[in-house]
Formats: C-alpha cells, sequence, structure tokens
C-alpha cells in the first residue's frame, strides 16, 4: 500500500477572482475562493498522520463533529429507447421511458427500471419482476438486509441488476448518570451499512454476489455496464469520553492519535462464489485538498457488472462530499469546506465555498483525476451543474436567506478546465438578491434558474459565449418552479408550488414556458390547491412521454388524505387535465410513487403493487398486488 498519490503534488489550480465575468445584472464584492488542489502522500505513513492531525483537531468532548455546514443554503433530459414504435421488428422491446435521468449517457439508481422486455422493482424487501406482455409478477427473490422500499435503488444492465442499498441501525439512548456519578463512556454508536447486491435475472433471479461497507452511500452513475458507486464514512474510532468537557476531549483525542491507519479506510467486503475477500483504498490511491485536512474519505468504487462484483478499485480523497454529477465521461464530486477554510474578502464576512472535483471515467477500470476548481456559495442539487462543450456551469447562492431581502444573490459560473485546473472563465451574478435558487435546468447553450422568496423569478441566460455568459429574459409569476423539464417543442415544464403574494404556498403548480422568445412566457398552468408532489425534489418521480405530451405526477394531499398520479396533457400551448390514476387502499400514507410507459400502458408504482392503464384513455385494465 505505498507510493506516491495518484495526484501530482504539483497540482494547483488558481481561479481567477473576476475574469471573463460580466457585470450584468452585477458582480460579486471580492476576489474569489482560494486556491484548490489535490495533493499527494509519499506514503501510508505520511497518510496516516495527516489522516490523525485532521481528525484530532476536530474533536471534542462528544467525539468527532465537523458542525454544520456555513450559514448558506442547504444542499438539497428525455430519457427514451427507440426509435421502436408498435410496428417494431419482432423480438424487439416496444418503445418505453426510462428512468428520469440528468443526462442520457449517465443512468441513475431508482426504485423502478425496465428494458421493455421486463420490470424491476423492489417491494418490502423482495426483488420483484414483472412481464408486461402478460401483465404477470413472474418471480420475487428476497433479498438480504432489511430491504425498505424506500431506501433501496435499482440498476439494470442486460440480465444484471444491481440492487444499492442502506441500512442506519437505531441508536438508543444513553443511559443518565446516577446522582453524583460521572460521564460515563461514550458508547460506540453502530455506523450504516451499505449494501451492494447483484443479481442474475436471465432466469430465476438469484444472487451472484455482495458487497458491504460501513460508509453512507452518496449515489451512483451508469454508463453501459460500468458502474461508479461514491461513498462517504467517518472514521472508525471509539470516543471514551470522561468527566468534565477538557478531561473529554483530551482523551478523545488520545483515541485518535493511537488509532491505526485502518479506521479511517473503510472496508469494502465482497462475497461471491462462497468466497469472501475484503479490499480499502490503497494509499497511492488516496488524496486530499491542499487548502484543508478532512478527517471524512470520499470512496469512488467501480463496476463492471458482465463481470461481477470482484475489486471495487477504489480511489479515494480526504474531503466531505455533497454532490455527485456524471455524465457518461465526466464524474463530479463537490465538497464544502470546513470553516477554516472559508475565503474572507478584505472588509466582508466569510462567504462558503464549493470545491468541485472531476474525475475521467470515460475508459474502463478506476476514474482517473482530471482536475479541481472552485466556486462561491452552495449548489441546490445535481442540476445546478452540467456539462457543455466541455465546460462545466454551476449555479450557486451565497449570502444568508434572511428578512433583510439584499443578503443572498446567485450566480451562474462557467469553469473550464486547464490542465489540472477547472479555472473560471466566465460569470454573471446578482440574479434573486434576498433569495435563493429552488431549481436550476442547462439545456445546450442556455440556462434556466428559478430563484423564490415571494414571487418566482425564471432568469434564461445565454452561455454561447462561455467568458460572458448574459441574462437574457426574465418572468416573475406567483410561486416558483422546483423542478424544470425540457419538451419536444423546446418548451420548459416547470413543477412546483403555487404561492400568494407574501409567498405562502398554496399547492401543486405546472407551469409551461414558450422560451423560444426575448422573454419567457407562460402559456399553460395548472394548479391542485392542498396538494404537494415528490416530483418536486425527486426528479425520478417525473414522467414526460413526448409522443403523445402525456406528462405523470404523482400528487399527495397535504392533510394526508388523497394519494394518486395526476395525469395531464401537454401541448406547444397548453396544460390539459386527463384524469387520475389510484390505487387500492393499503397501509396509511401509502401512494403512487413512480410510472413508466411501455408501448402503449402507463404503469404506475407504489408499494403496493402496480397497475397497468391504458396511456390513452387513462381506463385501468389490470392491478398486480405485491403479495
Amino acid at each position: 500500500m505505498g507510493g506516491r498519490a495518484f495526484v501530482p503534488a504539483a497540482t494547483m489550480l488558481v481561479l481567477a477572482g473576476a475574469a471573463g465575468c460580466t457585470g450584468s445584472p452585477g458582480t460579486a464584492d471580492g476576489p474569489g475562493p482560494a486556491p484548490v488542489r489535490l495533493v499527494a502522500y509519499d506514503d501510508c505513513a505520511a497518510l496516516h498522520e495527516g489522516l490523525r492531525a485532521a481528525t484530532a483537531d476536530r474533536v471534542g468532548p462528544h467525539g468527532l463533529s465537523d458542525g454544520p455546514p456555513p450559514a448558506g443554503l442547504p444542499e438539497g433530459g428525455l430519457a427514451l429507447k427507440g426509435p421502436r414504435a408498435a410496428g417494431a421488428a419482432p423480438g424487439e422491446p416496444p418503445r418505453h421511458s426510462t428512468t428520469n435521468a440528468h443526462e442520457r449517457g449517465a443512468d441513475e439508481p431508482d426504485l423502478v427500471k425496465t428494458d421493455g422486455r421486463r420490470i424491476v422493482t423492489i417491494a418490502r424487501g423482495d426483488l420483484v419482476l414483472i412481464d408486461p406482455a402478460t401483465r404477470k409478477v413472474t418471480d420475487t427473490l428476497d433479498l438480504p438486509g432489511r430491504g425498505v422500499r424506500g431506501a433501496a435503488r435499482l440498476l439494470l444492465s442486460g440480465d444484471r441488476v444491481l440492487v444499492l442499498d442502506e441500512e442506519s441501525p437505531v441508536v438508543p439512548l444513553p443511559r443518565r448518570p446516577a446522582p453524583g456519578a460521572g460521564s460515563p463512556p461514550m458508547p460506540r454508536p453502530p455506523g450504516p451499512t451499505t449494501r451492494l447486491t447483484l443479481v442474475d435475472v436471465s432466469a430465476a433471479p438469484r444472487i451472484v454476489g455482495t458487497m458491504t461497507s460501513h460508509a453512507d452511500y452518496l449515489d451512483a452513475r451508469q454508463s453501459g455496464g460500468t458502474v461508479r458507486v461514491v461513498l462517504k464514512s467517518v472514521p472508525d474510532i471509539h470516543f471514551p469520553g470522561g468527566n468534565g468537557v477538557r478531561e473529554a476531549t483530551e482523551a478523545n483525542r488520545r483515541a485518535v492519535v493511537t488509532a491505526p491507519l485502518d479506521a479511517w479506510l473503510p472496508v469494502f467486503r465482497v462475497e461471491s462464489g462462497g468466497r469472501s475477500s475484503d479490499h480499502r483504498v490503497p494509499c497511492d490511491r488516496v488524496s486530499r485538498p491542499a487548502s484543508y485536512a478532512g478527517s471524512t474519505m470520499l470512496s469512488v468504487l467501480t463496476f463492471d457488472l458482465a463481470e461481477g462484483l470482484g475489486d471495487p478499485q477504489a480511489i479515494g480523497v480526504t474531503a466531505d462530499g455533497g454532490t455527485v454529477y456524471g455524465n457518461g465521461r465526466s464524474l463530479y464530486v463537490t465538497a464544502t469546506p470546513p470553516d477554516a477554510a472559508l475565503w474572507r474578502p478584505r472588509g466582508k464576512r466569510s462567504e462558503a465555498r464549493t470545491d468541485v472535483y472531476r474525475f475521467d471515467v470515460g475508459g474502463a477500470g478506476r476514474p482517473r483525476y482530471a482536475a479541481s476548481g472552485s466556486v462561491k456559495g452552495f449548489l441546490l442539487n445535481q442540476y445546478s451543474m452540467s456539462e457543455h462543450g466541455g465546460k462545466l456551469r454551476l449555479a450557486t447562492t451565497t449570502g444568508r436567506f434572511a428578512a433583510d431581502g439584499r443578503s443572498s444573490q446567485s450566480s451562474v459560473h462557467v469553469l473550464d478546465q486547464a490542465g489540472s485546473r477547472l479555472r473560471q472563465t466566465g460569470r454573471i451574478d446578482g440574479l434573486g438578491k434576498g433569495e435563493r435558487i429552488y431549481s436550476v435546468r442547462f439545456i445546450g447553450s442556455t440556462g434556466y434558474v428559478v430563484t423564490f422568496r415571494q414571487v418566482d423569478p425564471l432568469y434564461v441566460l445565454d452561455l454561447k459565449d462561455p467568458r460572458r455568459p448574459r441574462l437574457t429574459g426574465e418572468l416573475k409569476i406567483p410561486g416558483y418552479s422546483a423542478y424544470l423539464h425540457p419538451t419536444k417543442d423546446g418548451n420548459l415544464l416547470g413543477v412546483g408550488q403555487d404561492a400568494d403574494r407574501t409567498g405562502r404556498t398554496q399547492g401543486l403548480q405546472v407551469s409551461l414556458f414558450d422560451v423560444s422568445g426575448a422573454q419567457p412566457r407562460r402559456v399553460g398552468n395548472h394548479t391542485l390547491p392542498g396538494t404537494t408532489s415528490q416530483a418536486e425534489f425527486e426528479p425520478h418521480a417525473f414522467l414526460y412521454w413526448p409522443d403523445s405530451g402525456l406528462t405523470v405526477i404523482p400528487v399527495h394531499a397535504r392533510d394526508g388524505g388523497t394519494a394518486e398520479a395526476l395525469a395531464l396533457k401537454v401541448t406547444a400551448s397548453s396544460i390539459t387535465r386527463l384524469g387520475t390514476v389510484r390505487h387500492p387502499p393499503g397501509d396509511r400514507g401509502a401512494g403512487i410513487d413512480r410510472s413508466l410507459i411501455i408501448g402503449d400502458t402507463l404503469w404506475t408504482f407504489s408499494d403496493h403493487g402496480t397497475r397497468a392503464t391504458n396511456a390513452t384513455t387513462l381506463k385501468t385494465s389490470t392491478w398486480l398486488p405485491y403479495n
């Protein structure tokens, strides 16, 4: 496990603070974030020493706590298989929808998967296979672990299904000490268990391999049969505590400095073919940001599903990961530095920053570190990032979303890779002053940003010249869109909440925007008072079928009542309600959470079963319960 790290020590990124930035509608004050680079460890001893020092700095009387992130924001395409119409050649699956993923070249784990010939989902710990042609449940497989459907996700490649699941054990409250007694030693809390289960579904489903690790699951992306999984782990150290703050802190720091290196390097246990093997990130595959020392480990694993679960070919970065974005060629992972790394312009208060690491995943095997950079502020989610023409666009919010009305603002940054640097080539600031970002969508060379406080400004940005991003249009309407989706006509669908003049939300709002002209216009609108939708924060729950304009959105009443799927007809200039799909009543709170199209059938899914409905008439034909 010795040797040099995979990132050269000389790798350095210096962002030009305002180089190439426009002044419209405004330019942020002060220089950009501090330089960012990944540095190498000479050997395992240097790695161990660096990890111990970084962890000891963050230990208190109750153990390890990096504390909350700096004040600001919390981190919160058309996917078709075709062309396969009704007259497709024999043996080919019918035209069908797939998971509503951010990018075509990078599939994302979800609750339901289909290849047109079969449907795979999870129900109360079972893997369920459905034949859409016969409309029957063909097989079920009991999965290891708790198998809670809401926590597990699936990826499908040929005859292989990868189940990604995470279990978080319940931690009992510590006993209250007797009067006069000192503080008892801090019990070692059980950590989460991330489990990957590979299932062969070529015949009766069977498990062909598992991988488990006591690390948090962040996200995964699949390109072809290759899957990249991003995990985050904290040191596996028992903190004894003690009587009094000072004594407890000192005891916990002693536990850190005496802990072995393996305490920071998570184990990836692979079981296949009756054999078990343990894997860790090799020392020469671990690096850290130069501007600060992290105690958290980001691990990126690689699996070829056709080959099974073997050596995960792990690489690591000692940073606290947040958002994952991938497009099949690049994998980006963001990290938020601790307070000590925040940059402070002269005369200004501290502002947060987001570090971005790009890995080249275009080839087989381990990802190759490519470049890193930084931007001011916080990202909302992965849709705040998009790579186009070799350049990365990011939308962030800086400042505090507070009552003074001017303390926050949002920006769009354009980063270009130059060697191992992601350097800023352009930026536009001043979007939504006093507000925060609620949704972002980059489509080609155009960016759309929604901010909100009382009304919904939809900003349209021209990014054709990455050195000079321009604000070209703005539309203010009540409420906001929390998810934006392109339509086949070049319009934009927004799913969010209607709101009154004070900004108080009223219920689900679906808006259709014509963005073809200089100024965006809302040309269609449908509201459903007193409801919310999972699609507002989970794009996988959203279905848009361009063949017919059918749009399906799960809807839940705020009072805990009706849960159904709302079906809309979206054209180039209007939104029309077609009807709703409901499942038989089951456990309280259960509802439809996914939908897909195969041929002329709309399939909707809940914890209790799936319903096949005619996609044109919405007449129910088959209900398949999960027994």
